[in-house]
């Protein structure tokens, strides 16, 4: 199409009154964003590049489907993508073709499957691997022994938020003291859309008052917000483009602490936060306050955490944002 390539990934299911189809668009064509494109802030950024700089461990992105994870993970081994590292990807599928990079796409037909691939790759010597997917237990004990033995190891995982992806690891059968020996960060993520700057309007925050009541009164808004009015550019949506908005957990000790007593992902995120972590909807108001999205955007792709349960539906037995247990002062 346009001299370009350009995969389609098809999916039909029969319906009552016929079939549906959805087609996912690869662009074979696309440019590779690096990591000053991803939309990360200052803090977030300088911590996604200690973590790539590290010798051995697992860094994994977590989201749902389509919320830019390859795109993340690809961007991060552009930047550390030499010759003196030798990078191996198994990937179901290969989304982007990356130049100096061993890629390796799985097959049913064949057999090629995540952890018959990994098996393979790890007598190739590699530095760098990236697992496109941690699907079941199997592939998860791999990655953890391969990042014991002195690899990195990047990987992504279906969970809503970054403390859920250990509780999940715990869950698949890995036995706490691997996941705090092995996971170095957890990364989750969405993609929120920009407003279209052809239509791009100013409103005074006075006017959404239902929606500030859901963020609560810890939040500030500066006295002026935007909203696209729709035009012909955006096709009348009000939206251009897409940026992604990240939650950003370190495991340090008291992460790792908190693993090894099998915490629940409700009380590791209460700790996270006390050490500094930003939600998906507090970095997600960055980008409000920067005049870039809506706050109805925000709060359509992320959740209210204040009232983020245990993992069993219940909210927690502690008063909204605050912990169960108050964070050190000297900031343990």
């Amino acid at each position: 199409m346009a001299n370009r390539e350009v995969d389609v990934r098809v999916s039909v299911i029969p319906m009552l009154h016929g079939e549906a189809v959805v087609l996912r668009l690869l662009d074979r064509g696309a440019t590779l964003l690096g990591l000053e494109h991803l939309g990360m802030d200052a803090d977030n950024r300088r911590i996604f590049e200690r973590i790539l700089d590290l010798p051995h461990g697992i860094m994994l992105v977590t989201g749902p489907t389509g919320s830019g994870k390859t795109t993340t993970l690809y961007a991060g081994l552009s930047r550390i993508n030499d010759v003196q590292r030798k990078i191996i990807t198994i990937e179901d599928p290969i989304e982007y073709h990356l130049h100096g990079i061993n890629q390796i796409q799985v097959s049913s037909k064949t057999g090629l499957s995540f952890t018959r691939g990994l098996r393979s790759i790890l007598r190739h010597d590699p530095d760098v691997i990236l697992i496109g997917e941690i699907r079941d237990r199997e592939t998860a004990e791999i990655a953890v022994q391969a990042s014991l033995t002195g690899h990195l190891v990047f990987s992504t995982l279906h969970t809503n938020d970054a403390p859920g992806a250990i509780t999940r690891l715990v869950d698949m059968g890995i036995e706490p003291y691997l996941v705090a020996s092995s996971l170095e960060m957890v990364l989750a993520q969405r993609l929120v859309r920009l407003i279209c700057p052809d239509c791009k309007a100013a409103y005074p925050v006075s006017d959404t008052a239902e929606l500030r009541a859901q963020l609560g009164d810890s939040e500030p808004l500066p006295e002026t917000l935007y909203r696209g009015t729709g035009c012909r550019r955006c096709l009348q949506t009000g939206y251009l483009g897409r940026r992604g908005i990240f939650e950003m957990m370190p495991v340090n000790e008291h992460i790792r602490a908190m693993i090894l007593g099998r915490a629940s992902a409700s009380d590791i995120r209460h700790q996270a936060n006390g050490l500094g972590m930003k939600s998906l909807r507090q970095d997600g108001l960055r980008l409000v306050r920067a005049g870039k999205t809506t706050l109805e955007e925000i709060l359509r792709a992320t959740k209210d955490e204040r009232w983020a349960g245990n993992g069993n539906g219940h909210a927690p037995d502690h008063a909204p944002g605050e912990s169960e247990q108050s964070p050190d002062p000297d900031g343990a």
